[in-house]
């Protein structure tokens, strides 16, 4: 008899093991279900984000925001 310890995801309907069992398909088991906490994914602050967007913009593109808008506006017009 094989006994194994798998991670698994529930969809809803069904377990879907992350990795092939050593079993054959339509093998009987027993199961035993524990929950496994989900890892809390690390938050970044707002200015690392708006510093990893890689933004293609002038110098002085914070100063003359307005400037720039209207003349956007302007070429599409």
């Amino acid at each position: 008899m094989v006994t194994q310890t798998v991670e698994a995801i529930y969809d809803g309907k069904v377990l879907r093991p992350k990795k092939r069992l050593a079993i054959k398909p339509n093998t009987p088991v027993h199961l035993t279900i524990r929950a496994v906490k989900a890892k809390a994914k690390k938050k970044k602050s707002a200015l690392k984000v708006i510093e990893s967007l890689k933004v293609d913009a002038p110098a002085d593109w914070a100063e003359n925001i307005e400037a720039y808008l209207q003349a956007k506006k302007r070429a599409h017009e």
